[in-house]
């Protein structure tokens, strides 16, 4: 019997820069019947066959009578499907907008287990002639809260390597850990204990940081999940939709420029919608690889 070829795509999410940001691989399947009766099990198979942090899975909605193309897409790590991935819905637009959708098409919906997100293409920050070139995206994503750290703290002191904590909460949504720190320079001189990190109570651990004056950045961050199999995601969208409430707070500011300090790194710029419960993350990305995948 003649196997399905399927297009994949590896695309570096927040970043202009092949080899930075984070990289994806994005599997379109043109529609359902493309996959194994859409089996969750061979896409999980997928997924560790690239064994990046996270898998995407597009497909069209060819039922919906959205006036936007509509894809319904999923997500995979190594280990387990997830509810929501920033940099992978990325990566998926970019492919898209640059690959599949008309040229004139600048906007496009994907229907998912956190509901339907939207992406679209937008102007570049403090756009330059330079900048006007490039394609940068807006993806809006729920706002998560964030609550005390409840009865257990994690116990990360390695990985702290001397960090002064300020304070420590959770994500409502995700049960990560956000730990704040006293400087953008102690969380890019973290040296993350794995298994450390992976004995603590909740899902991951973020540990964040107000940015160095003059940097340009409002604040920092890293996050560990090796509990997902992703010992340090190099830069993880949906972990600034707590970030974002949680440093627009703090500073007073609906719009604020994060940097993951990651060894690979990214940009993220941020847009805090509190009355509606929406974080607006734009960011630009760039293919590094296609192919051919065989179900």
């Amino acid at each position: 019997m003649a196997r399905k070829a399927i297009q994949y795509v590896v695309v570096d999410a927040f970043t202009a820069e092949p080899f930075k940001g984070n990289p994806a691989a994005v599997c379109f399947l043109e529609d359902d019947a493309a996959a194994p009766a859409g089996d969750g099990r061979w896409m999980q198979s997928v997924a560790v066959e690239f064994n990046l942090s996270q898998t995407a899975f597009l497909s069209r909605d060819s039922s919906s009578a959205a006036a936007a193309p509509r894809f319904h897409l999923r997500w995979f790590t190594p280990v387990a499907e997830v509810a929501l991935c920033g940099h992978a819905t990325l990566a998926s637009a970019h492919f898209l907008f640059t690959g599949v959708l008309p040229e004139h098409q600048g906007v496009v919906e994907f229907a998912t287990k956190s509901g339907v997100l939207t992406a679209k293409k937008v102007p570049a920050p403090d756009q330059t002639e330079e900048q006007g070139k490039r394609l940068f995206i807006e993806l809006d994503f729920p706002a998560s809260d964030f609550v005390g750290p409840g009865d257990e703290l994690p116990s990360i002191p390695e990985t702290l390597n001397g960090a002064s904590v300020v304070s420590v909460h959770r994500s409502a949504t995700t049960n990560d850990f956000i730990v704040e720190v006293s400087s953008g320079k102690e969380v890019a001189d973290l040296l993350p204990n794995t298994e450390e990190i992976r004995k603590c109570a909740g899902r991951g651990v973020i540990i964040t940081a107000p940015a160095p004056p003059g940097s340009g950045y409002d604040f920092f961050s890293r996050f560990f999940c090796p509990k997902f199999g992703i010992d340090e995601d190099p830069v993880c969208g949906s972990a600034h939709c707590v970030l974002a409430p949680y440093w627009g707070g703090k500073l007073g500011k609906q719009k604020l420029t994060a940097f993951q300090v990651s060894p690979r790194s990214g940009t993220l710029y941020l847009e805090l919608d509190a009355a509606n419960g929406r974080v607006r993350i734009q960011g630009e990305a760039v293919t590094v690889m296609a192919g051919t995948l065989f179900a």
